[in-house]
């Protein structure tokens, strides 16, 4: 057989193209902002997971291009050998500080951050509870360590309560979640596993890419918003939402860190953080410690968003918490990109969902929120969402 032969078979993105819904790949020819050329076409971003909006900011690019200027375009090498610069050392004591944290660790992507700390910290003794709708990178993870992993129901505190239960004593054990989800904008019941985790002897790590500069005292996370820093052992970010830039981290005490720069494989056999963008991620950083009008902004352009849905009669998912992340069922994978494409012809980009990201039936559309949008923009987006969305439902 030859290996290539699945390649020859995969004729859905043909299809998609030729009906013109294919939703993928857009191309931008602007800078990514609440409004946007892409392909030639100006539409509203409802589709970006750059929260704060700063990533067009003026004090962060002008960071990029200073680093640039004195480190060059890349280091080169890994952080183990010739790759770790001033930048780096500091971003990560500051990072640390802000977080509440004793160390903190970069890595290239929020992708490889997962890679390295679930399958760096854990291995073949121990057992790690992972919820089912945790983001793809922890389920790569999952995979490439060496633990045990079970799975336990979507935010369902009974059933991590009976995985745990039956867990040896004699295994170590990470309960790992996403603090915001990435598709729904559900935030996670961290009380509840913090509480979970003292009772069963087990350690808690929290995925706050969604979280970072959304929750919390000045963005600082799902830790923060529940007053529970103390009591999170890990926690995971990345640079490439709030903090405009690229990269991801770990932050957790100076043993757990210094253990996993020199253990975990993706951090050790990778080249360094390039110098703008630690550069732009400490601005930001900078930014966001200073000011946290932003982050109120952002919130309350969630709501009032959200709140607009609902009004416009379009089921979407509703959670106590507020998040950027608001989900609108469009359930059928076709209706989903046929809506997607007549939403990017009249001026609003939104992104499309659909399984395995999501249950058959129960297909989305993601929109996410700016601090810098505005009640005009965002109910010029809406209608157009209401007007495609309800003209799909007539035929």
């Amino acid at each position: 057989m030859d290996i290539f032969e699945k390649c020859e078979k995969f004729t859905r993105v043909d299809e998609a193209k030729a009906q013109g819904i294919y939703p993928y790949f857009h191309e931008l020819r602007s800078r990514p902002d609440n409004v946007v050329n892409m392909e030639g076409t100006e539409v509203i971003m409802v589709g970006s997971n750059n929260y704060l909006g700063l990533t067009s900011d003026d004090e962060v690019i002008k960071a990029g291009v200073a680093a640039v200027k004195k480190f060059g375009s890349g280091c080169s090498g890994s952080r183990f050998l010739n790759g770790t610069i001033t930048l780096h050392t500091k971003f990560e004591a500051e990072l640390a500080e802000f977080l509440g944290k004793e160390a903190c660790m970069t890595f290239g992507t929020g992708f490889q951050s997962n890679l390295g700390i679930i399958a760096g910290i854990t291995s073949r003794h121990d057992i790690i509870f992972s919820d089912r709708e945790n983001h793809a990178s922890i389920y790569d993870a999952c995979k490439l360590s060496y633990a045990t992993t079970v799975r336990f129901n979507h935010n369902d505190m009974t059933h991590l309560e009976e995985l745990l239960k039956e867990a040896p004593k004699n295994k170590g054990k990470l309960i790992v979640t996403d603090g915001v989800f990435s598709m729904s904008g559900e935030v996670c019941n961290l009380p509840e596993i913090v509480r979970l985790a003292k009772k069963y002897d087990a350690r808690v790590m929290v995925d706050d890419a969604h979280s970072l500069g959304v929750l919390g005292n000045h963005g600082r996370g799902t830790a923060s918003h529940f007053g529970l820093e103390k009591d999170v052992d890990i926690i995971m970010g990345t640079f490439s939402k709030s903090l405009a830039s690229m990269g991801g981290f770990c932050a957790a005490s100076e043993r757990v860190v210094n253990y996993l720069r020199h253990n975990s494989r993706p951090y050790i056999f990778c080249a360094a953080l390039a110098p703008a963008n630690v550069a732009c991620a400490n601005k930001a950083l900078d930014i966001i410690k200073k000011d946290d009008s932003r982050q109120k902004n952002l919130i309350k352009m969630s709501k009032y968003f959200s709140d607009g849905i609902i009004k416009r009669g379009l089921k979407c998912l509703k959670f106590d918490i507020t998040t950027p992340i608001v989900a609108i069922y469009t359930y059928d994978p076709v209706n989903t990109f046929i809506a997607c494409q007549k939403l990017f012809e009249n001026g609003v980009y939104v992104n499309p969902v659909i399984p395995p990201a999501v249950p058959e039936g129960e297909c989305l559309i993601r929109t996410s929120l700016m601090a810098t949008h505005t009640t005009e923009l965002l109910d010029k987006a809406m209608d157009t969402i209401e007007a495609v969305l309800k003209s799909l439902e007539q035929k």
